[in-house]
């Protein structure tokens, strides 16, 4: 069932007053494709939070995005087996559907009032999760980023140091078509070098989330 926080639709799953997770979904999926996860990685009174993207996409069967991409032109890129660097991009809208997740995060503080945040997502997702992370005031205890990569470095390397001390868990494949390992590396190293906590997952494997990251995933969790 949707509810609304801020701005966003959202569906959750669990409850108590124990630890907030919020899991944002990648481009092009539906806002419900996560909400498994709720109960696979659940634990008492913890309350999982999955936003739905504000944008509807045409021709991917009610998916959704936070911001546009052009997939065409990254296809392409991919059959002449050129895959360029994400590192300077800022994408446009970046910045509307971050001041939307900030929103949503203050309305999920006053509604629910935890004690503990941990915001993440996959792929699409989880590069708004850093960029939420590093502009936002709102204290976090975990950052988890499934199969993103480092954008928008020369304005996010600066903030990054704020967040010093916090948990991260990052996973990616290592034969990802769509987002290089290696910029999921410069992600790490970046943040462990602005003195946050990384756990590093890398797996055999493509844009996904396996098995062994969620099991490692679960871990984290529980700490």
């Amino acid at each position: 069932m949707l509810e609304k926080l801020g701005d966003l639709n959202v569906r959750l799953v669990g409850g108590g007053d124990g630890p907030l997770v919020i899991l944002l979904h990648g481009f092009g999926a539906p806002g419900d494709d996560l909400v498994p996860f709720g109960d696979m990685l659940q634990h008492p009174n913890t309350r999982f939070v999955f936003p739905e993207a504000p944008l509807r996409l045409d021709g991917y069967g009610g998916g959704r995005a936070w911001w546009h991409i052009d997939m065409v032109a990254i296809q392409e890129s991919l059959m002449r087996g050129v895959r360029e660097p994400l590192d300077d991009l800022v994408p446009e809208g970046l910045t509307e559907a971050r001041e939307k997740m900030v929103r949503l995060l203050e309305a999920a503080v006053d509604r629910f009032k935890p004690g503990k945040i941990i915001l993440g997502g996959f792929s699409q997702g989880a590069m708004l999760s850093c960029d939420v992370a590093w502009h936002c005031k709102i204290p976090l205890s975990g950052l988890v980023l499934l199969s993103g990569t480092l954008l928008a470095q020369s304005m996010w390397r600066p903030l990054m140091p704020a967040r010093r001390g916090l948990r991260v868990f990052q996973s990616h494949g290592t034969d990802d078509p769509l987002l290089r390992y290696s910029g999921a590396e410069h992600l790490r190293d970046s943040m462990i070098d602005a003195g946050l906590e990384v756990d590093f997952v890398s797996f055999s494997g493509g844009h996904e989330i396996p098995v062994t990251a969620l099991r490692r995933l679960a871990a984290f969790l529980k700490t």
